[in-house]
């Protein structure tokens, strides 16, 4: 029998049995394309939104971070891309970086406050580093985060975590708002104050003039998470947070924030606005009498939820990444957060750069279509 083909109308009307056959046939072939293509569109959609980071060997080996950048201010979309490139080279952890996204253009836009694609990862997480500030996401988002954090999964926060969301009033995520004092007691100070321990309060040391110094808190020298950091080794050119004294809970200091007056002049036009990590001396008065906490630790529990782990560290712009001290703090603070503090070395983890590293200096574009005159995409910073 020679099949003469589902377009041919008097095969059709001949062999009815081979019409429905043929049509089966294509219909099928249709479907397998539309997923196929769909398949497609879903894969591209993640390389253009955002990074995947394979583990490769070390004790991170099976455990998945989840690295959520979104600011204006501090370029938390270079600080967590390197951060999470180095957990997966040297220390085996599975890592997906997250970015505010232009829905329109596709690129990196961290003005727009109402968008990070691929929350979704936080459902099979081991830990979610936040670096977002004062995000106003959709509901579906929100859901997410808000499922992490009632599991009591651990959290990771970095700088303007303490303020990391700020819904609208008449939003059901209101309370995740920073500095929240509404009808939900339990919620008061919003998410940085329930969960990280404090939201944002003030700068204590001076914007762009004053660097921190990072000085081991008394009786935190033998904690695991300082291994291999030695006191004033911490250094970066952004300015220590104001908090309030004492931390909430059973928060535990471990690093605290000495301000430092620069040596040379402040240049406008620097990455490090003319500070160096040689500046000195302290400065002198109130500012360090008594020095503010920037990294801590603390048990959290959301209303309703699980109690979990949480590390606060307000010092981690990209600027100041170029420490090796602030990034074995922040890689350490990984290891404790999943439970896997053991098998820190003596010496600290390893922290080599990955690749090309040249942040941006911090501040907030007057311009606000600075992002989208960057054109900074995903791609970018995979290959940088």
């Amino acid at each position: 029998m020679v099949f003469t083909g589902c377009n041919d109308v008097n095969a059709a009307t001949r062999f009815p049995w081979t019409f429905s056959l043929c049509w089966f046939v294509a219909m099928r072939i249709a479907t397998l394309a539309t997923i196929l293509a769909a398949g497609g569109q879903a894969a591209e959609a993640a390389e253009n939104t955002w990074l995947e980071c394979k583990g490769q060997n070390g004790p991170g080996e099976g455990k998945h971070v989840v690295l959520i950048s979104g600011d204006e201010e501090y370029r938390s979309e270079e600080a967590l891309a390197q951060l999470g490139k180095i957990l997966a080279t040297q220390h085996g952890f599975d890592c997906t970086v997250l970015f505010a996204i232009d829905p329109k253009s596709g690129i990196i836009d961290p003005n727009n406050r109402r968008n990070i694609p691929g929350l979704a990862a936080l459902d099979r997480a081991d830990l979610m580093i936040i670096f977002t500030r004062r995000r106003d996401l959709p509901d579906e988002q929100m859901e997410v985060i808000d499922r992490y954090l009632k599991a009591g999964k651990p959290v990771l926060g970095i700088r303007t975590a303490t303020h990391a969301f700020i819904p609208g009033p008449e939003s059901k995520w209101a309370h995740y708002s920073d500095a929240y004092e509404g009808t939900l007691n339990e919620w008061h100070g919003g998410f940085g104050r329930v969960v990280l321990g404090e939201h944002w309060v003030a700068h204590h040391g001076r914007h762009r003039h004053e660097s921190t110094r990072g000085r081991i808190a008394p009786g935190a020298a033998k904690h695991p998470i300082l291994r291999g950091i030695g006191d004033g080794q911490i250094w970066g050119p952004t300015d220590v947070y104001a908090v309030r004294l004492p931390l909430p809970g059973d928060s535990q200091s471990l690093v605290l924030g000495q301000c430092v007056t620069r040596k040379g002049k402040y240049d406008e036009n620097d990455t490090l606005y003319g500070m160096r990590p040689d500046d000195g001396p302290s400065v002198a008065g109130p500012k360090n009498d008594p020095m503010m906490p920037i990294a801590w630790t603390r048990t959290y529990q959301i209303p309703g939820g699980k109690p979990g782990r949480a590390f606060t560290s307000t010092i981690g712009a990209s600027v100041d990444l170029l420490n090796d001290a602030t990034r074995r703090l922040l890689v350490n603070a990984v290891y404790w957060c999943v439970g896997l503090e053991e098998t820190i070395p003596q010496a600290g983890a390893s922290v080599h750069l990955v690749g090309k590293f040249n942040p941006t200096k911090y501040g907030s574009d007057p311009d606000p279509s600075y992002w989208l005159k960057r054109k900074l995409t995903v791609d970018e910073l995979r290959r940088n």
